[in-house]
């Protein structure tokens, strides 16, 4: 990890936020997805900028005039190189200042990690991810993937 990953996760989860307000006039938007492959397994990747673990689901904010499944797109296609299938919109809620829009999705392809913001990606079973995972990340895929659950 590098050091500016480091020095970021440490400052309390209020100065993050607000450093990432200030980049944002009014609120901040991003997109997210739940991609799956032929197994049913979901891609996680350790983010060097993600608090805890570093551990989620790959997303990232949209660009001013960006459409949000076109921003989902270019996100996974830079930091994995694969490209989606079977995009579909999950929900869309407000936390405070930021609007999240989730999605479900397969991958076309095999990830790779090509961004300095990536440490590693995986595949993981429901039952089977990072515990130190941020637990509303991981209700989120339990409940996508199992949705009897």
């Amino acid at each position: 990890m590098n050091l500016l990953g480091k020095i970021w996760r440490l400052l309390p989860s209020s100065i993050r936020t607000r450093m990432t307000r200030l980049a944002h006039s009014t609120f901040t938007v991003s997109v997210a997805a739940v991609i799956t492959n032929e197994k049913g397994q979901v891609l996680l990747l350790e983010h060097v900028l993600r608090p805890a673990s570093g551990w989620g689901i790959p997303g990232g904010f949209i660009g001013f005039g960006e459409q949000p499944e076109a921003a989902l797109r270019r996100e996974i296609a830079e930091e994995t190189g694969v490209d989606l299938a079977d995009v579909a919109l999950y929900r869309v809620r407000t936390l405070k200042g930021h609007v999240e829009i989730l999605f479900t999705a397969r991958c076309v392809g095999e990830p790779a990690v090509l961004s300095r913001e990536i440490l590693r990606l995986g595949w993981f079973e429901p039952e089977d991810i990072p515990a130190e995972m941020n637990a509303g990340q991981q209700q989120l895929i339990r409940k996508v993937l199992r949705p009897e659950i």
